[in-house]
This record gives structure tokens, sequence and C-alpha cells, in this order.
């Protein structure tokens, strides 16, 4: 079947259309570099023409609090929209695991917002909820620096591989809409400042991490389990850290 994929040229999009095309379907990009725009609704109607599923892994270009509860919000609405008119029967959605229990984070509380969007929506649906990337964890440790010192909360992180994200959201596609949520997470359990020193260490960068129980992480006080999911819940990927880390080495 036709697939269209909303942010599909980006991380997790490019794989999630090889994916669904190794899979047998029909999977079609669609980005502002398309010609397609979810904020303001151009080009979807002729991108969703024929299609009966819709993947959304789309991201915010600004993370400031306002601007992204916009986006989401803005984009979502839109989306559901053009798919009720073109007939689509499943749509389905990145999220993050743990969002529900951060307040002080705008990010997670724009996709709170949007998921509250998809379920009360006319569209059947899917939301993957994820951890954090392998991909992300430079980044993470940027944020975190002051000077020479990153400082970072020392809870549990359980962050899994892009491709094993991408993989966990076109097998969901392909199927029949859950009407719910599925949790995706990587295979082993760390420490958020263990995992952070390691793969500096193995990136060669000299920076010093801290661990600091008070740490932000983008805004909120973390509490042991907040970037995990419950125990037994999710789904576990396959791509162990070390492995990653020696390839991205």
């Amino acid at each position: 079947m036709k697939i269209v994929v909303i942010g599909g040229t980006g991380l997790i999009g490019r794989k999630v259309v090889a994916n669904l095309n190794d899979l047998g379907h029909e999977a079609v990009p669609a980005a502002p570099s398309t010609g397609v725009d979810t904020l303001t609704g151009e080009g979807l109607a002729t991108a969703l023409a024929g299609a009966r599923g819709v993947v959304d892994v789309t991201n915010s270009p600004s993370f400031e609090e306002a601007a992204v509860l916009n986006f989401f919000t803005t984009s979502t609405r839109n989306l559901l929209a053009a798919e009720e008119a073109a007939g689509v029967t499943h749509h389905l959605a990145l999220s993050i695991v743990g969002i529900d229990g951060l307040p002080d984070n705008g990010y997670f509380q724009a996709k709170v917002a949007q998921e509250r969007l998809i379920r009360q929506g006319p569209i059947p649906y899917s939301i993957v909820r994820a951890t954090q990337f392998f991909e992300f964890v430079k980044g993470i440790a940027d944020t975190a620096t002051d000077g020479d010192t990153v400082r970072v909360p020392p809870v549990l992180f359980q962050p899994m591989a892009a491709d094993d994200v991408a993989e966990a959201v076109a097998r969901t596609a392909a199927e029949a809409p859950l009407g719910g949520i599925t949790e995706v997470a990587g295979p082993q359990l760390f420490r958020f400042d263990e995992l952070i020193a390691e793969a500096l260490r193995a990136w060669k960068d000299p920076r010093t991490v801290v661990a600091d129980p008070h740490a932000l992480y983008f805004g909120s006080e973390l509490t042991e389990r907040s970037l995990v999911p419950d125990e037994g819940r999710a789904r576990l990927a396959a791509t162990r850290f070390d492995d990653w880390l020696l390839h991205s080495a």
C-alpha cells in the first residue's frame, strides 16, 4: 500500500522509507523540500492522494516552548484533516518515552498535546514512543556542557539506535492501527552520566563528566526513571550501545 512518510527526508524518516519499501510498500517521503508543508497545509492533498497510511516523524525547527507547541498542534491538525479527506486509514506518530512525567519540558508537553489530538482525531492511529537515540548523545552532552565540564543527572538511561527506531516505526505502520501506544527502547540500562562519559572517551573528547542530581535535562530535573519505560513494558531493540559506539568512533 501507499504510505506517506511526513518528515521522510530526515534522520528517522529516510530510514522508515527504506524499511517500508523493503517490506513491499510504496513509501513516499514528504517534507518541505518535496513541496509538502504541514504547518501551512501546502502540498498535503496531492501527497496523500491514494495513500492508506501516514507516518509522522516530523520535528519542530525551533525548541522554543511556544514555537514547538504551535508546530506540533498545527501540523497535526492539518495532517489529520487532510488524511480524513484522502481516506487514509492509519495514522502513525513517533513520540517519546516519558513525556507524561516532565511538565517543565516544553518539547515533551508539545508531544503530549500532539498525542491528545491524534487520540481525539478521526483517523485510526498508532503511537510509537521511543527512548532517546544514540545519535543524540553528543548533542545532549553539548547542551549539558559548562566550560570543560558536562553535568548530567545520575539517572537511568536506555537509548537506542536510529536504525532500530525506524524499523519499529515501519513495522507498526505496515500493520493494523493499534488504537494506542507502543514503546520501544534500547537493550541496555545505563546510568546517564556513565554513558555520556563512555561516549566522550570513545570520541577522544577531553571534557569531564560530573554526576549532578540537580542538573537539568532540557529544563527539567529528572527522577530515577523519567527517561526509561516501565519495566517489561517496552519492546527492546537489538543494537547495543558499545557496538554502535565502535562504528561511530
